[in-house]
């Protein structure tokens, strides 16, 4: 997400991305998936094809890409604590939330 963030304009491929991060082109690939499904990027095939950010990077939190990555949540068969445990979910992706996908970048350039 920060390698979209920082090129908003350009599509970026799976396999530069994934160069990039010494990653997998289907782990980024897969990411994508995810990510597109929520909204947060949009998707484009053929030779000019790739991803970019269809969410201005301001408005993406930390906890928006948390919650479109995180796959199936923990189930627990005790109604107590399940409902805490969603709490503390609740609480913890709005915290994730109090920092954007811009203010990442930003903190990331500053380290460089």
């Amino acid at each position: 997400m920060t390698v979209l963030a920082s090129g908003p304009d350009a599509m970026h491929t799976s396999g530069a991305i994934a160069e990039d991060l010494g990653e997998s082109a289907v782990m980024v690939r897969r990411a994508f998936l995810l990510l597109h499904k929520a909204g947060l990027i949009e998707q484009r095939k053929g030779p000019h094809g790739g991803a970019k950010l269809k969410v201005p990077a301001k408005q993406i939190g930390l906890g928006d890409v948390f919650v479109a990555t995180e796959g199936d949540w923990l189930v627990l068969e005790d109604k107590a604590v399940s409902a805490l445990m969603k709490k503390v979910r609740g609480d913890a992706v709005a915290a994730m939330n109090e920092h954007s996908l811009a203010g990442v970048v930003k903190r990331m350039k500053k380290a460089k």
